[in-house]
């Protein structure tokens, strides 16, 4: 047979299989299917698959309260598939030669996603449905029914023990102590044998605290001085609190209600070490004059669960919350004050910017409090906080790298509600989340670097949405670098420029509000590896005297991702230019500051201004722009008003959220 009708023999024989080949491999299969922790609010899933590789699969989700008919629509899951996340530490190396990459993570083939704005201790029924039209293979449809987490609080039936302070003259209740260590152990000392006593307090037990300062002195050896508190805490002043309740009967440390419990460090390094302790619930004091309050667990050491930390304050602290353990799970930090040591009348940075930050008086602001609350693990809920004067705000622990143990892997934590003003760097960092961090209903004024930040996220989602930010420098929004893969940016009013720097992979912008504040920088820049990235649907507002307003960075578009290759840059001077080349936001508009009730932007002038919200009313005007303008997100945008759901965080004649401490979760 000649050669040319071999070749056609065997491409006859061939090509079938080849195309059945490439068929199977963008058909979907379905395997495992995960449901992780709850939360208060969120529920969160995760769907393993192999094929698809065209991704044009797709996973619907439906929920609804067990005993309802009717199904609710929630938003679709994340697809993600092979997206890389190799990070640098930031800045120059004072050792010579940069380190090398301290992140190395590709996304595995799954979805994974969450049900949102639910209500606590209810339970839900969940329905995913998974499709492709390449084909099906495996269970197509999965159904979970989950319990969302009930607020914590002291259980009834518990023993009862009282601690005064010491020198306390009054009238006691019994059994009285005049030492948290005598109470929650079989007794306190100032010596060699402050370890030995056995744990008195048990699993919904409750020590009330009553009013007064305690201060120890913890270099008083054996409390031989009479005019010395002696608490039982020798040499580091630390109370070493190694008990465990349950998440049904805690052990509970509060105020007993007859004035101000203030718990004094003495200048220490950690007041509360809970590393070896589980469901801990505090509620009603103030801590103050120490480093680190609470100390919950150090990465590959050891680390507690079931924190909780409602209705108190902290001032003149560094740190306030400190936990950096992966196994660390559903901690309940909410209703609280936290004041930093940062200059409360003028904002400062560490971050460098010529002409910007360096001509003013104290730069670099040294740390003098670095954070007020760091958590990591899952199931974490942080809600109706205020904070003010930190370097960061509430940080997600930059962990690292994850494991692969899934009881440990970064996953469903909540912060929402919280009131942050006055960061020298970031007032939310979810840096180092794996699958369904969700950050929302949160006001940001007056943070140097940037409000939110994602530095790097582990596969996703992160969920950013209805979120508030405004400030008077030019860090903007958003920071988006450390290559992170996986970021919903949805609903959200930021006043600033967008030029989030990057590239990200993964990421997914709509219904915001990118308004810009007259710095000269671009209203709005994405870097990203992905050419499946996307951005529709958002409103506008240019900075003048900026030439090129606006910007996609991408691979070229003729490949789906490029990790190997900078990315093209492509910048544009009008919004119309950017969505004719780019593709990206072809519903979006643009506008002004007459959109909102009473906002005017900052002057770049001024950056260590600090604004104060009384003085702004971000609602939309009647007429404004952003009005109807949105698309429909399930779960984020229910209960919308008019054709269509508004742009930003808040929707025309919709209450405004309350930020800050409430009384309810």
């Amino acid at each position: 047979m000649p050669k040319n009708l071999l070749a056609v023999a065997a491409a006859t024989v061939l090509l079938p299989i080849i195309a059945a080949t490439a068929e199977a491999q963008n058909a979907v299969t379905a395997e495992a299917f995960a449901v992780e922790r709850p939360t208060l609010l969120s529920l969160g899933f995760e769907w393993r698959i192999a094929g698809d590789e065209n991704r044009n699969a797709a996973v619907a989700v439906s929920y609804r309260k067990k005993g309802e008919s009717d199904w609710r629509t929630g938003l679709p899951m994340l697809r993600m598939n092979g997206e890389r996340v190799t990070g640098y530490a930031p800045g120059p190396s004072r050792y010579g030669e940069r380190a090398t990459s301290i992140y190395d993570f590709t996304a595995p083939n799954m979805f994974a996603g969450s049900v949102l704005n639910l209500e606590p201790d209810t339970e839900y029924e969940t329905r995913f449905v998974l499709s492709d039209p390449d084909g099906v293979s495996g269970n197509a449809e999965q159904t979970a029914t989950v319990r969302t987490r009930k607020t914590p609080a002291p259980a009834a039936g518990g023993k009862v023990y009282h601690v005064y302070p010491s020198g306390y003259k009054g009238a006691t209740q019994e059994p009285a102590f005049f030492s948290l260590m005598a109470a929650y152990y079989t007794g306190a000392d100032h010596s060699d044998h402050s370890i030995a006593y056995p744990q008195r307090v048990q699993p919904g037990d409750t020590i009330l605290l009553h009013a007064g300062v305690y201060k120890d002195d913890s270099r008083n050896y054996s409390g031989f001085d009479p005019n010395a508190a002696a608490y039982g805490t020798p040499f580091d002043g630390t109370y070493f609190l190694t008990g465990s309740g349950t998440p049904d009967k805690p052990i509970v440390i509060k105020a007993a209600g007859d004035g101000e419990v203030i718990f004094d460090g003495n200048g220490n390094f950690n007041l509360f070490n809970l590393m070896a302790a589980n469901y801990h619930y505090f509620e009603g004091i103030t801590v103050r004059n120490t480093e680190v309050a609470f100390l919950l667990g150090w990465k590959s050491i050891a680390g507690a669960s079931g924190f909780s930390l409602v209705r108190s304050r902290a001032e003149d602290v560094g740190r306030v919350v400190q936990d950096e353990w992966a196994g660390s799970k559903d901690f309940y930090i909410a209703n609280n004050v936290f004041i930093g040591r940062h200059d409360p009348q003028k904002l400062q940075t560490w971050y460098y910017q010529p002409d910007i930050w360096s001509k003013y008086p104290g730069f670099p602001a040294p740390i003098t409090s670095e954070y007020a609350i760091k958590v990591y693990g899952q199931g974490h809920v942080v809600a109706h906080n205020t904070v003010a004067h930190w370097h960061d705000g509430i940080d997600f622990s930059t962990y690292g790298t994850p494991g692969n143990d899934p009881d440990q892997f970064p996953s469903s934590n909540d912060f929402y509600n919280n009131d942050i003003t006055n960061i020298a760097d970031n007032c939310i960092e979810t840096d180092g989340g794996g699958h369904n961090i969700r950050v929302f209903n949160n006001r940001c004024f007056n943070s140097a670097v940037g409000a939110f930040s994602a530095q790097p996220i582990f596969g996703g989602p992160v969920y950013f949405y209805r979120n508030l930010s405004f400030s008077g420098t030019a860090g903007g929004p958003l920071k988006l670098i450390d290559t992170p893969a996986g970021v919903l940016i949805y609903q959200n009013t930021f006043i600033g420029q967008g030029s989030m720097a990057g590239p990200v992979s993964n990421v997914h912008l709509r219904n915001n509000l990118f308004i810009g504040d007259n710095w000269k920088v671009p209203v709005f820049t994405l870097s990203t590896f992905t050419n499946y990235s996307t951005s529709d649907y958002n409103g506008f507002r240019p900075n003048p005297q900026v030439e090129k307003n606006f910007g996609w960075n991408s691979p070229e578009f003729s490949v789906a991702r490029e990790y190997a290759k900078p990315v093209v840059r492509r910048p544009f001077a009008t919004l119309a230019e950017y969505v004719k080349a780019a593709g990206q936001d072809g519903h979006s508009i643009l506008l002004d500051y007459d959109a909102f009730t009473k906002v005017t932007a900052p002057d770049p002038n001024d950056p260590q201004r600090l604004l104060d919200p009384k003085d702004y009313d971000f609602t939309l005007v009647r007429r404004s722009k952003a009005i109807d303008k949105g698309m429909v997100l399930p779960n984020i945008t229910d209960g919308f008003t008019g054709r269509a759901p508004d742009l930003g965080a808040f929707e025309y004649g919709q209450p405004l959220p309350h930020y800050g401490p409430v009384d309810g979760p």
